[in-house]
């Protein structure tokens, strides 16, 4: 693979997308493919569609990989001003990890409201980098960003969701988090309230559950000192992805 010294290798300045792949079909494609042209054109790299990021080419590509990993799998494609390409991996999430539920803890660092650069998928990685090697070097599963305000606004890899009577609640846009395609269709799905929560809140919640678009929808049982025994809804919210998700 040759790739280009430019600003996205030197300084961050590119986008990626990870897709999940299941029986070598890439869930919710279109969506991801939408969300990468917004964050190339937000940092002026030019169309990645004209580079060759699109359906055909994204299939053509998989048809070339080993179905070992095509049937449970993860497609990352990478966009900057010089470079664009494809990469797979295998998923590792499974249905151990659903089963048990995530640990999950506050992040001592803070998560910036005011960059502009949070509310896309960018190379710019290095706080979600580290607060996850953090968390597993923790023993724990994911940590969770709060601002610079107090309030909560995103896992290092997920989007958070917490259920309080029945009702879904997450943390508004405004709050700096990445707009999460899974965080999309949940709240297209249910009726979802997006809010302001502070960490002293969270007793308040009987439910707690994280998504993104390779895990899909994963219960939390545990989210620094309190506990959430419950997971109805989520196993509700995570039922109907599973069942829908070939067809996205």
């Amino acid at each position: 693979m040759d790739i280009r010294l430019d600003e996205g290798f030197l300084f961050g300045m590119g986008a990626f997308e990870t897709i999940a792949v299941e029986k070598g079909k890439p869930i919710l494609l279109e969506k991801h493919i939408e969300r990468l042209e917004k964050a190339a054109d937000f940092l002026r790299l030019g169309s990645c569609s004209e580079r060759g990021v699109s359906k055909e080419k994204v299939f053509s590509y998989l048809a070339g990989q080993d179905s070992e990993i095509t049937d449970h799998g993860v497609l990352k494609i990478v966009c900057s001003a010089e470079n664009m390409f494809f990469q797979m991996r295998k998923n590792i999430y499974s249905e151990e990890d659903y089963a048990k539920g995530f640990v999950t803890d506050i992040s001592k660092v803070r998560r910036n409201e005011t960059s502009p650069l949070v509310y896309h998928k960018t190379l710019n990685y290095g706080d979600c980098i580290l607060e996850k090697r953090a968390a597993m070097a923790a023993g724990i599963n994911e940590k969770v960003f709060i601002n610079t305000k107090g309030q909560i606004s995103e896992g290092t890899v997920s989007n958070i969701f917490f259920v309080r009577k029945n009702m879904i609640y997450t943390p508004q846009l405004s709050c700096g988090l990445l707009p999460g395609i899974l965080r999309e269709y949940v709240m297209s799905k249910f009726s979802v309230v997006e809010t302001i929560i502070y960490p002293d809140e969270l007793m308040y919640y009987e439910e707690c559950f994280v998504t993104n678009s390779l895990m899909g929808v994963m219960p939390v049982k545990q989210l620094g000192n309190i506990c959430f025994p419950h997971r109805t809804r989520a196993e509700e919210v995570r039922t109907i992805y599973e069942s829908e998700k070939m067809s996205l």
